[in-house]
């Protein structure tokens, strides 16, 4: 009896010691640098130099596994409706709009794999803060200038692989064929995509694809990622030694830079210097997520 209860102790120790174990992100290191930042477009514009010191980055997009586990253990509150693709009708044509809807609803977390969406700017930040108080390390969101530098890997064409957009559907989810045919079937909304097809009517799983010279995944489509800067028009006035924008953010109307596409978005908008916008506030299931930071602290 005495050793029954013995084993059933040290089980109860061991599933408690496993229950809080942290799941961390498997980082990359981004080496120090200097690169020249921006696009063609006009708020990519002036193109200009920018320094970037050493930093972790996730290989991957958060995953709906990783930010359970912070809602699990702190009890955390995300909306309970997001943007959502819908059907276009004569009295609705935009093609999206909010619905009842989270983080945990299969449609948009088909798996524990997938990149986490329907959670806002707040709530990545709220991760962060919490992934870095339960494992002493400073995880936050990458600013944006770090997570062009991180996505271009060396590389100054449109795409860390070159300019061919025909290629496209090797290394990230983007609007393909399948990607159109699926948001024309199920919506009747009509965009063009690459004439390619990579797989994914919608998300994928994160790594699917071929990563970049760094060995990060992701970093073109599937789901956009959000960064520290607040949405400024262009680069008048942006840091130079990659620090986040944070100056006159606009208060009455408070969005902040998004990058990297998404798995709705064409080929010009997922170049590397391509920049996007989200509000703080509002989770989307269109293709909008992150992926963190983490500082490198030198002794």
């Amino acid at each position: 009896m005495k050793i029954i209860l013995c084993l059933m102790g040290l089980w109860v120790s061991y599933t408690s010691y496993a229950s809080q174990i942290i799941i961390e992100p498997d980082m990359v290191v981004i080496p120090s640098g200097e690169f020249t930042m921006g696009g063609v477009n006009g708020n990519e514009q002036p193109k200009h130099k920018v320094s970037i010191r050493s930093f972790k980055l996730s290989k991957y997009e958060t995953t709906v596994k990783e930010f359970r586990q912070f809602v699990e253990e702190t009890d955390y509150q995300t909306k309970p409706s997001c943007w959502v693709w819908q059907e276009v009708t004569s009295e609705h044509s935009w093609g999206f709009n909010v619905h009842k809807g989270d983080w945990r609803t299969p449609k948009y977390a088909p798996s524990d794999n997938h990149p986490v969406m329907c959670v806002t700017w707040e709530d990545a930040k709220a991760y962060a803060k919490w992934l870095s108080e339960k494992t002493n390390k400073a995880y936050r969101l990458p600013s944006e200038a770090e997570w062009e530098f991180a996505a271009r890997a060396g590389a100054s064409t449109d795409y860390y692989f070159g300019n061919d957009s025909s290629k496209l559907c090797e290394y990230g989810n983007i609007l393909d064929i399948s990607g159109s045919r699926a948001l024309k079937r199920d919506y009747k909304l009509n965009k063009d995509g690459v004439e390619c097809d990579d797989g994914s009517e919608y998300t994928s799983a994160v790594g699917k694809y071929k990563p970049n010279a760094y060995g990060v995944y992701d970093m073109i489509g599937n789901v956009g990622e959000y960064t520290l800067d607040c949405d400024h028009y262009g680069y008048n006035g942006a840091p130079t030694n990659g620090s986040a924008r944070v100056d006159s953010c606009n208060k009455e109307r408070p969005m902040i830079v998004r990058r990297g596409g998404a798995y709705g978005a064409n080929a010009n908008a997922v170049r590397s210097a391509n920049r996007a916008h989200a509000g703080k506030t509002n989770p989307s299931s269109l293709g909008e997520g992150f992926r963190l930071v983490e500082d490198i602290v030198s002794n």
